[in-house]
């Protein structure tokens, strides 16, 4: 299972009103448009994140943020980091892990969280309950029995603090440069404007990603 499907499997799962009423979080819903587990997750990362770096949120380029999934939490950790795509401290690497490295520029510390399983292991009953549910066979005594279960599990969850969620490794390996801005030039084929960084020269033609892929190469 993917990463994105481990959040969409988490979605029914209870978040506790206390921490959907935080003004943080609720930033972050506006910002994702819903709130949900996944959403949940990634606000649940920052916040260690942050208090393991010993760092506010960024303003530039201060803190960096490699994650290694595309789901909800994403969004979240934009907000609550400030690690964004826009500025390029937000970097993006598609490998289907519920897992996120943090870093600071200015003390060199970072870690890497690993969502724990935990979180994903549903007790045989509770899993029992949620697929009779799911398919209409459930009586109104099983779903209140699995409204009980499932909020008894979350209650006991997010009564931890952030932390407590993940798998946390130190990380030393060396940080990548801070984001450069890069003239443009025309694309030989389609004449459109690229960043020259995004060029590659062919035949003594400048091609974008685009146009190298879809040209045939002369004979």
């Amino acid at each position: 299972m993917d990463a994105s499907a481990i959040a969409c499997s988490l979605s029914d799962m209870h978040i506790p009103e206390s921490i959907t009423e935080r003004d943080d979080y609720r930033r972050c819903a506006e910002f994702h448009g819903h709130t949900c587990m996944g959403l949940t997750i990634g606000y649940l990362a920052a916040k260690a994140a942050l208090e393991l770096l010993e760092e506010a949120r960024s303003v530039d380029e201060e803190l960096i943020c490699i994650a290694e999934t595309d789901a909800c939490g994403c969004d979240a950790i934009q907000v609550l980091t400030g690690c964004t795509f826009g500025k390029g401290n937000f970097i993006y690497r598609n490998i289907g892990k519920m897992a996120f490295t943090f870093a600071s520029r200015s003390s060199g510390k970072g870690f890497r969280l690993v969502l724990k399983s935990e979180l994903r292991d549903i007790p045989d009953e509770e899993r029992d309950l949620r697929e009779k549910i799911r398919d209409s066979q459930a009586t109104a005594e099983q779903i209140k029995q699995y409204e009980t279960l499932y909020q008894q599990r979350s209650a006991h969850w997010f009564a931890r603090p952030p932390a407590d969620f993940f798998t946390i490794t130190k990380v030393t390996a060396p940080l990548p440069p801070t984001a450069r801005i890069a003239p443009s030039e025309y694309c030989t084929s389609c004449g459109e404007e690229v960043m020259v960084t995004k060029l590659t020269t062919r035949e003594e033609e400048k091609l974008c990603q685009d146009c190298l892929h879809s040209t045939p190469v002369s004979e």
